[in-house]
């Protein structure tokens, strides 16, 4: 498989860039903002991923922490396993974390839109929905603040899955076909986040609410693997990123 050791260690170039490394973060904020700014000039033409109905948004972002836990279960226990299996244990609990993180702020996010907002028919309020799914249902359309959940998402699955590629980076990593192939995978996963979050920054949701989820995003990341994984009672940091980050 020479063709996936080379992919792999473009991909490894890449990542070694400090740029990219550390300032993923920044990157995100500054497509956010800039993004937003374009939006405003209408100066950006209507494109097949100015409809959410686009195959990347119905099959990937849609489902899109489906595929962040389908590619890094397996990644994480394998590149973990190397050391031993208990840490390999200790840091899938990772991705539990990971889970009750993204189910809390996506659930406050639809509860907030929810709260704040009121249903329309032909410009007519109807008080007597009381939720945008039905109002949405009823043939109506809902108004609530709506934080961009995908801003959110793209953000914080994209951080999270750079950050656990970092032992790659090693090159003592017990390397095999397996593991290179997830690699790819997780690297090709992160391209499709960064350009759909380029696409709701530029297409979609009002600047707050874009600045909002991708700030939440980020910080939900940095909450975690900046300030709680680096102590003793976490689940830990992946091995060797802090040399890495």
């Amino acid at each position: 498989m020479a063709d996936v050791d080379i992919i792999v260690n473009k991909f490894l170039t890449l990542w070694r860039i400090p740029f990219v490394r550390l300032k993923l973060p920044w990157i995100f904020l500054g497509i956010s903002i800039v993004g937003s700014f374009v939006k405003t000039t209408q100066l950006v033409p209507e494109t097949y991923f100015s409809n959410s109905r686009n195959v990347l948004n119905m099959y990937f972002v849609k489902v899109s922490w489906g595929w962040t836990l389908l590619l890094l279960t397996p990644f994480i226990f394998l590149i973990s396993y190397n050391k031993s299996l208990t840490f390999a244990l200790r840091r899938m609990s990772s991705l539990v974390v990971a889970t009750a993180i993204w189910y809390t702020f996506t659930e406050t996010f639809f509860y907030i839109e929810d709260a704040t907002g009121t249903c329309h028919m032909d410009k007519v309020p109807h008080e007597e929905f009381t939720t945008k799914w039905r109002c949405r249902k009823a043939g109506g359309q809902w108004d609530g603040y709506d934080i961009s959940g995908h801003s959110f998402i793209l953000s914080y699955s994209a951080l999270i899955i750079a950050q656990e590629m970092a032992p790659m980076l090693d090159k003592k990593i017990n390397r095999n076909i397996v593991l290179d192939l997830l690699y790819v995978s997780l690297n090709g996963i992160v391209i499709i986040w960064i350009w759909m979050f380029m696409c709701t920054s530029v297409y979609f949701h009002d600047f707050l609410q874009k600045v909002l989820g991708t700030v939440f995003g980020i910080l939900a990341w940095f909450v975690t693997y900046r300030v709680w994984y680096p102590m003793p009672l976490s689940p830990g940091l992946p091995h060797q990123s802090e040399k890495q980050s």
